[in-house]
């Protein structure tokens, strides 16, 4: 049995009682305290994720800007320096090989931020469609990560960020080499929790130092460190995909709903770019959608749903939402059954539970 990789923090996660599980791969904390706990104070504080485990690839060199946008359903032309795209890489049939950020550091200088399953698979496609002036390089054993999420995050942060006046980086943008108590790191206001926030990307060997140091100073706030299970019911609310549910090689962006990502209309080609066009063309033949339970049951990944006696689709995400206080889930279906009140079943531990299908995103915090 292989040996489960560890974050840099993984050392101090025992001090503030983690219980860890094999994610992926990783030996990572599902809580520290309890997931409903730690759901709630970041949509009403803030609160601490470890991600660490996520992957950094460079990308840099002359033809970074058009290897790039062969590469990403996204149009990379339009981003600027010191801003970040969400975007994905699909494969030839428009399946999704990830989703992921891309943060541009300068003229033809990129960080590619991806899903921590897919760190080797993802280097590789790239390595593999390598074209022109470009050099590639895996960062991720000498980056680390943490994301401070909440309507409180700046306020925690800023108490760290002396020389920074964080209300200046907005969404999707960031700014590199941020103080945080004397510790260098690339502080970007983007997330994955449906809230305000950051994420914080430093050395891997001052991570430990800008954990405690946010803890400590969020304490009068009532900041928690945070786990996986809170990290997906928040996500999951906020109608934000999970990589290997929501997408994967046999779903495409378009069928995830995350079209906003894919400019099939931009001069360049991309990789995929011929099946996404006709599915945009010639409209899906099954989408992402909400489902609500109206029998008692939770929805949970891979149970099948059914309009009548057909099998429409099947659940991806489904959970029993701490901020709503209902049963939930999305649902990739045929686009036919997807009109908000349809009425459809989950079939759970082999009865078939009426839901109906319901909006999306379940959860959108108020912008004040």
């Amino acid at each position: 049995m292989s040996q489960l990789k560890r974050t840099p923090l993984f050392e101090v996660y025992k001090d503030y009682g983690a219980k860890t599980i094999d994610f992926g791969g990783w030996d990572l904390p599902v809580q520290f305290s309890s997931i409903k706990e730690e759901h709630e104070v970041v949509r009403t504080k803030a609160g601490l994720f470890d991600v660490s485990h996520m992957g950094e690839i460079e990308v840099k060199g002359a033809d970074s800007l058009p290897y790039l946008q062969k590469m990403m359903t996204n149009d990379l032309s339009k981003l600027k320096i010191s801003a970040a795209q969400y975007t994905a890489m699909c494969y030839e049939n428009g399946g999704t090989v990830d989703d992921l950020l891309v943060y541009k550091l300068a003229d033809n200088h990129y960080l590619l931020v991806v899903n921590a399953s897919n760190i080797e698979k993802d280097y590789k496609w790239l390595a593999d469609h390598l074209e022109g002036d470009v050099e590639l390089k895996d960062l991720s054993e000498e980056t680390a990560q943490v994301a401070i999420q909440g309507p409180l995050a700046e306020t925690v942060l800023q108490k760290l960020a002396a020389d920074t006046n964080l209300s200046d980086i907005g969404f999707f943008k960031f700014q590199e080499n941020v103080d945080l108590n004397g510790k260098k790191a690339l502080v970007s206001r983007t997330g994955y929790t449906g809230e305000d926030g950051f994420e914080v990307y430093c050395n891997t060997k001052d991570v430990i130092s800008i954990w405690k140091d946010i803890l400590e100073a969020g304490k009068e706030e009532g900041v928690l460190p945070c786990g996986l299970g809170a990290r997906d019911t928040l996500r999951f609310e906020a109608n934000l995909v999970l990589y290997g549910q929501e997408l994967s090689p046999e779903i495409s962006p378009l069928e995830a709903g995350i079209g906003f990502a894919v400019k099939v209309k931009k001069e360049d080609d991309f990789i995929g770019k011929d099946t996404l066009t006709a599915q945009k063309e010639n409209g899906l033949t099954r989408k992402l959608a909400g489902i609500e339970m109206i029998d008692r049951g939770i929805p949970r990944h891979g149970y099948p749903v059914y309009f009548g006696e057909e099998l429409i689709g099947e659940v991806t995400t489904g959970t029993q939402s701490p901020t709503l206080k209902k049963n939930i889930g999305l649902a990739l279906l045929k686009t036919e059954h997807t009109e908000i009140g349809t009425e459809v079943e989950v079939e759970i531990r082999g009865k078939r539970l009426k839901a109906i299908v319901a909006a999306t995103p379940f959860y959108k915090r108020d912008k004040k």
